[in-house]
């Protein structure tokens, strides 16, 4: 019934599907037509925000740990490519960014990938669009929020939440259950270094001073 050709295309859409978490690529149709995206991550560098290398290197060790294929780590990086040149259309969205301090500190590749990641955030913290905070690690149990989470503001001004587990991401439109994390990330705004302060955290990284 089916060709050489068809089985492979059905065998690389499946490895293409399990690189992703189940509920990302739905998520990914909201974002690029939210009218404003707020997120937090912890760790790591949110993918609209990676550089080519930044991206690269954490690719090139998830490979070497066996979690991905090389054809899902290229996918990832290409992903990651496609999201930020959505957030340059017209009209763009308004970007919030809350980092949290290990985002900054945490060595992802080379000394000199990790210097052009920081230099990106400080490009990003520019732009008219955008604002970038970094909750610092003394806020302590002032965090409203502990774990990555994205909330999406529509073109109809409805709401929607994204939040990831290890296995799967999930996907909330209920207003109920979105508006207390929009508050939280409102409340995480607040404690956060403000923009400039957190710009200058990120050049005194930059610069090997503490």
């Amino acid at each position: 019934m089916f060709g050489t050709g068809d089985r492979l295309l059905r065998q690389s859409q499946a490895v293409r599907q399990t690189a992703l978490l189940e509920g990302f690529p739905e998520y990914l149709t909201h974002e690029a037509r939210a009218a404003e995206i707020r997120l937090y991550e912890v760790g790591v560098m949110p993918g609209i925000l990676q550089t080519t290398e930044y991206a690269s290197a954490l690719t090139a060790r998830a490979v070497e740990r066996g979690a991905i294929t090389p054809e899902q780590g290229d996918e990832r990086i290409a992903l990651a490519a496609t999201r930020q040149e959505s957030l340059k259309r017209t009209p763009p969205p308004l970007v919030f960014v809350v980092l949290d301090e290990s985002c900054l500190r945490r060595p992802v590749g080379s000394p000199a990938t990790m210097d052009g990641q920081l230099a990106r955030l400080v490009e990003f913290a520019a732009m008219p669009n955008t604002v970038l905070q970094v909750a610092p690690f003394d806020m302590g149990d002032r965090r409203p929020l502990n774990l990555p989470v994205t909330v999406l503001t529509l073109p109809d001004r409805s709401l929607m939440s994204y939040a990831e587990s290890s296995q799967r991401g999930h996907l909330e439109r209920e207003i109920a259950s979105v508006l207390p994390m929009l508050t939280a990330y409102h409340q995480l705004q607040a404690e956060a270094l403000s923009q400039a302060s957190s710009v200058a955290m990120i050049e005194q990284l930059r610069k090997g001073t503490p």
